[in-house]
């Protein structure tokens, strides 16, 4: 079959990596890709956004299966518009994809299914948020409602900062994101990334990992969109994977198929494993980036199969299998990111990279110039490792890294230390 993936980050090149290997797949177009998923697939130059020019092209093309990597066309409802061309395709649908589109919607859901959750305010007016705030003091935590390119949330450590950042939203610095804002209480545990796989009702387990955030080693500097992660997170021992599907994942399914808005596509669930048990910090309605390069190196068995499954509702009797061996990655960025940021940098060594056993790399902020591979945004590869352990997937993927010869271009050096603690 004919499979167009949308999108052009690592998450793709990850996506497409796995979906090559399937015996199901005779095409695949990644529309619009990059320079290391155009080595693998083919690419198009299409406007996503253009819901009509992605439908026009796979008539044209004929093309069996849609899969939709980024969140926004998924808020955006190209899902939908695809179903009704009659075209297949992976992913929620606008009213579910609210689960990310809208933190006040998610808030809504865990209150009326009995997710557990950090206990909040959702406000339309600074006033009242403001008022909020200086009630319940800090530290205390401040998101945007809607979708802000990951610049919506503020961790604020005292009052001040807090209403500095319902100013920023309430006087427009997110846009439409920010029109509503919802205050948290700041919880406190360990992080991790969780994954299901959901056709409507049917819901499988599909994977943990954990994430850096913070651009330099330590945890130090500016949050960014993630400088490495690992699989599996440690602290999700079987049990704990029981719990956070008994108590969290399973109860939204089953809440948002009630409502007559079914879920199907990966849900991934940000929690903290707090003393009283895991909490739901947010969903989000696609893969991760940069969890997708470890999840997927350690899935055995057939990922375009199970996608289908999920689109066509039969996830029942379905299983997804895991590796024992653990993966890390490690990803390269341009200097200045999460700041500002040069583009055009060559990036040499790629193929002695890629020649270190059981490591791959996965482009992300890439394009070719003939032969060159030259750096196109912030965060620009991810240097995955596999290993029977957390340590040796890390000296894997660094033995990977420092075979890649790029001078604008950084890494923490750190990536696994809660792993390795």
């Amino acid at each position: 079959m004919h499979v167009l993936l949308i999108g052009s980050g690592g998450r793709e090149h990850a996506l497409a990596w796995k979906l090559r290997a399937s015996p199901l797949l005779t095409r695949l177009t990644v529309a619009p890709g990059n320079a290391g998923i155009a080595a693998i697939a083919d690419t198009a130059a299409l406007r996503v956004e253009d819901h009509g020019a992605v439908i026009e092209f796979c008539r044209r093309e004929g093309v069996d299966f849609v899969v939709v990597g980024p969140e926004a066309p998924l808020v955006a409802g190209l899902v939908d518009d695809l179903a009704a061309a009659g075209i297949k395709a992976f992913g929620p649908s606008k009213e579910a994809a609210r689960l990310e589109g809208s933190k006040a919607f998610t808030k809504a859901l865990c209150d009326e299914a009995g997710v557990p959750t950090a206990a909040y305010g959702r406000f339309s007016d600074a006033a009242g948020a403001a008022d909020y705030i200086r009630a319940r003091g800090a530290p205390i935590v401040v998101k945007a409602d809607g979708l802000a390119a990951g610049k919506g949330v503020v961790v604020a450590t005292s009052v001040d900062e807090a209403l500095l950042a319902v100013e920023a939203c309430f006087s427009g610095a997110f846009g439409a994101a920010g029109a509503e804002v919802v205050i948290e209480e700041m919880l406190v545990g360990e992080e991790v990334s969780f994954f299901a796989l959901a056709d409507g009702e049917t819901v499988l387990a599909f994977g943990s990992a954990q994430d850096h955030k913070r651009a330099f080693d330590g945890d130090a500097g500016p949050n960014t969109g993630g400088m490495g992660a690992y699989s599996p997170a440690p602290i999700m021992t079987e049990a704990m994977d029981a719990r956070v599907m008994a108590e969290i994942i399973t109860p939204s399914i089953a809440c948002l198929a009630r409502r007559g808005t079914p879920f199907s596509g990966i849900l991934f669930a940000g929690l903290m494993i707090t003393e009283a048990g895991p909490k739901l910090i947010e969903y989000n309605v696609r893969f991760g980036d940069p969890e997708t390069q470890v999840i997927l190196p350690r899935l055995e068995g057939d990922l375009l199969a199970l996608m289908l499954a999920a689109a066509e509702g039969r996830l029942a009797g379905e299983t997804a299998t895991f590796s024992d061996d653990a993966a890390l990655t490690v990803v390269m960025a341009t200097r200045g990111y999460p700041g500002s940021y040069g583009k055009g940098s060559e990036i040499g060594g790629l193929v002695a990279a890629a020649a270190v056993p059981d490591t791959m790399v996965f482009h992300a902020g890439t394009v070719a110039d003939g032969a060159r591979v030259l750096a196109s945004g912030g965060r620009v590869l991810a240097v995955t490792g596999l290993g029977r352990t957390v340590a040796a997937a890390q000296e894997r993927a660094y033995a990977a890294v420092d075979a890649i010869d790029w001078p604008d271009g950084f890494c923490r050096r750190d990536i696994g230390w809660r792993a390795l603690g």
